[in-house]
């Protein structure tokens, strides 16, 4: 589905504030490893985004989002105080691990395995 502008526009001003945000609350180093926000989808209504996460080194990945997700509340308080004067209302906000890099490389791994067998 494409996105409007609107979209991505709200997704970038969302972007810029959570990446302050999980900084100001350590949320982007934790288990030994580093946590970014790959990617932000937000729905036509503008009511609900979804917030992808990339994990760096972090062994749990599943324990890593649960400790984003319970400070959740925490991080829904601050995004509107930045973005209050930018945004009508702040969308609902929903965390998913982004395993892309990980497929990504178990692809090129792959890959790498056939070429070995057809030599």
């Amino acid at each position: 589905m494409i996105e409007s502008k609107k979209q991505r526009q709200v997704a970038a001003i969302l972007e810029k504030a959570l990446n302050d945000i999980f900084v100001k609350l350590g949320l982007n180093i934790m288990h030994g490893g580093m946590v970014s926000i790959s990617n932000i989808t937000i729905t036509p209504d503008l009511l609900e985004a979804r917030i992808y996460l990339s994990f760096y080194n972090v062994e749990d990945k599943a324990s890593a989002l649960h400790t984003i997700q319970l400070k959740s509340w925490e991080v829904k308080r601050l995004l509107t105080v930045e973005v209050r004067k930018q945004l009508r209302r702040i969308p609902i906000i929903l965390f998913h691990i982004d395993n892309t890099l990980e497929e990504a490389f178990k692809m090129n791994q792959l890959l790498e395995e056939i070429k070995k067998n057809n030599r």
